[in-house]
C-alpha cells in the first residue's frame, strides 16, 4: 500500500524522543508523506522546522479554536505574513489547522466564529486549500463555507457527521478525513455513513498522537498505525485496503497539488 497521512501533530512532544524512528517505520510500511498541522502562533516555527528537514513531511499553518484564549488579534495578521512569505513553496501544503468547536462550551462562538471566517479569507487570498476542526458544529460550518467561494476547497478532519452532512461537504468540493475513530464497534452511525461515501470523497489520517484506532487502544497513536486504520476501514466500507489506500493517496496529491511519489 502507498498511503498519505493527511492530518497528523508530530511536532508534539509525545514524539521528541524518536520522531526519526516514527518517521522511518511508517515509511516502511508505505506511509510516503505526512502533514503536519500548526495550531497556534507558537508552534509554526516549529512544524515548519519539521517539514523542512525530512523530505516526507509538509506543513500546514493555522489557528485551532481550541487554543482560542492563547490567540491575539494580530496571530491572523502574523498566519497572512507567513502564507504570503512561503507561497509558492513545496513544502507549505494548506492552512490549518482551524475551524469550529462548539463540543467544549467555555470557547466562546462569536469568536470562533470571526477567527473562523479570517483563516477562510486568508485561504481565498492565498488559493490555499484548508484543514477544518468541525466538532458538533457541522451546521454552521457547512453555513458559513457556503458564504465563502474558497478556490481548493480541503478536508473535514476526522469526519463523525451525518450522510446529509457529508454530501453537503461533498457538494462544497471537500474531502472527509478518515482516522482511528471510525475503528472502534461504538461508533455504530459512522459504520452506516462509511459504506455510502464515493472512493474520490476520502483521504486518511491518524491526528497523531491523538485518536488512535481499535487495534492500538491505550497508545500514542501514530502514522505507523495507517496501514491498519486503511485495513479496518476498507473492511467497514465493503472494499480492500489497497483500494483505499490507492483512492485516498489520489485524492490527497490532487487537492495538495502533489505529483504522484511512484
Amino acid at each position: 500500500m502507498r498511503l498519505i497521512d493527511t492530518h497528523t501533530h508530530l511536532d508534539f512532544p509525545d514524539f521528541d524522543a524518536d520522531r526519526p524512528r516514527v518517521l522511518d517505520s511508517a515509511a516502511a510500511r508505505g506511509v510516503e508523506r505526512v502533514v503536519v498541522l500548526g495550531v497556534h502562533q507558537a508552534n509554526w516555527q516549529r512544524v515548519w522546522d519539521l517539514a523542512l528537514a525530512d523530505e516526507r513531511v509538509y506543513a500546514a499553518l493555522g489557528l485551532h479554536p481550541v487554543f482560542l484564549e492563547e490567540h491575539q488579534p494580530d496571530h491572523v495578521s502574523e498566519l497572512r505574513e507567513w502564507l504570503e512569505r512561503l507561497h509558492g513553496h513545496p513544502k507549505l501544503c494548506a492552512i490549518g489547522e482551524f475551524g469550529l468547536d462548539y463540543y467544549l462550551k467555555d470557547l466562546d462562538r462569536d469568536r470562533q466564529q470571526a477567527l473562523f471566517e479570517a483563516q477562510l479569507q486568508l485561504a481565498v487570498d492565498v488559493q490555499l486549500p484548508v484543514l477544518l476542526h468541525v466538532r458538533h458544529s457541522h451546521a454552521a460550518v457547512i453555513a458559513t463555507l457556503k458564504r465563502f467561494k474558497l478556490p481548493r476547497a480541503g478536508v473535514i478532519h476526522a469526519f463523525a457527521g451525518s450522510w446529509e452532512e457529508a454530501r453537503e461537504y461533498l457538494k462544497l468540493g471537500f474531502k472527509l478525513g478518515l482516522g482511528g475513530a471510525p475503528t472502534w464497534p461504538q461508533a455504530l452511525r459512522m459504520h452506516k455513513v462509511l459504506p455510502r461515501l464515493p472512493l474520490d470523497a476520502i483521504v486518511l489520517e491518524t491526528d497523531s498522537p491523538d485518536m488512535a484506532p481499535a487495534m492500538h487502544p491505550g497508545v500514542r497513536n501514530s502514522p505507523e498505525h495507517l496501514p491498519d486504520i486503511a485495513e479496518a476501514l476498507a473492511g467497514i466500507m465493503g472494499t480492500d485496503a489497497t483500494t483505499l489506500a490507492a483512492a485516498s493517496t489520489q485524492n490527497a496529491n490532487a487537492l495538495f497539488g502533489w505529483p504522484d511519489a511512484r
